[in-house]
């Protein structure tokens, strides 16, 4: 655990969410856990549970080390509780008017020299900054899902943020067990810089009849050894959340090779996301998986 931080504070439960809560209770920190909705919340700390039960049926996890876990998650009913947060990591939708009402509300509450971060995957910390009177201690740190399984946090410094709160952030990734990257302030950051150009080809060579479905994904997966083809990723992402991600690439850039392919607009139009609502390049069942 780092040293001066003690209780981080999530402001948002959804995947992302409720995955850094738990890494972040497992890893020894008290967590203060909030979202506007009530019914999120309690299901966030009912999967917590259930994802730690399933360590302790694996044997990776003794009973009374998870309900020491568990303990050590305090849902928050008001986001004023976080006046007690020594660290805080907002995890709520990818909306930039939303993430930075929830900054400008955060900096009111928050003691000075707390940071906050963002779980952003592609939203200008700098512009989130700017809705705060702390620039200097506002950061990107960018989880990558599943957060529990996946080793990655791609930390993003804005034009204000200082050294002293890389330098913090980067020792926070590290007590959580990970492996942090330091990217700077420019549209997608590191991530989805290369990797949402890489899925929108792959979607322009379905659209365009270059190949089919499984015929792509089985190149990416056998041919480079991509663990998950990049059509069943991009379902796997959340379609809208592709879409969001490219229109920001394209915007931020003003470069054509941004340019979201027309059968992912028509895919999201129609409510095809992807695993979270059944059905995107692929069919799933109502627990997520391959139908």
């Amino acid at each position: 655990m780092s040293p001066a931080l003690r209780t981080i504070g999530v402001v948002g439960v959804g995947q992302m969410g409720r995955g850094i809560a738990q890494v972040a209770a497992q890893s020894g920190f008290g967590v203060l856990l909030h979202d506007e909705n009530r019914g999120a919340l309690d299901a966030a700390l009912a999967h917590i549970g259930d994802q730690l039960e399933r360590q302790v049926q694996k044997g990776k996890l003794v009973p009374a080390a998870r309900s020491e876990i568990l303990a050590r998650l305090s849902p928050a009913a008001d986001a004023g509780a976080f006046a007690s947060a020594d660290f805080v990591i907002e995890a709520v939708s990818e909306s930039q008017p939303l993430k930075a009402r929830l900054f400008e509300s955060l900096d009111a509450t928050c003691r000075p020299g707390v940071i906050l971060a963002s779980n952003t995957s592609s939203i200008s910390i700098t512009r989130l900054a700017s809705a705060t009177r702390r620039p200097s201690l506002v950061i990107g740190m960018h989880f990558m899902n599943p957060v529990p399984v996946m080793e990655l946090v791609e930390i993003v410094a804005g034009q204000s943020t200082s050294a002293e709160t890389i330098e913090t952030t980067r020792g926070l990734a590290k007590s959580l067990g990970k492996t942090s990257v330091l990217a700077q302030d420019y549209p997608g950051f590191i991530s989805n810089r290369v990797l949402m150009p890489m899925i929108n080809e792959a979607i322009f060579a379905l659209y365009e009849g270059v190949g089919g479905r499984d015929d792509i994904d089985t190149v990416m997966r056998l041919g480079m050894r991509h663990p998950m083809g990049p059509l069943a990723l991009a379902d796997f992402i959340g379609l809208d959340t592709c879409l969001a991600i490219l229109e920001i690439l394209h915007a931020g850039f003003g470069d054509p090779k941004y340019r979201p392919c027309p059968l992912l607009r028509r895919m999201v139009d129609a409510g095809l996301l992807g695993r979270k609502s059944g059905r995107g390049f692929y069919d799933y069942d109502a627990g997520g998986a391959p139908a």
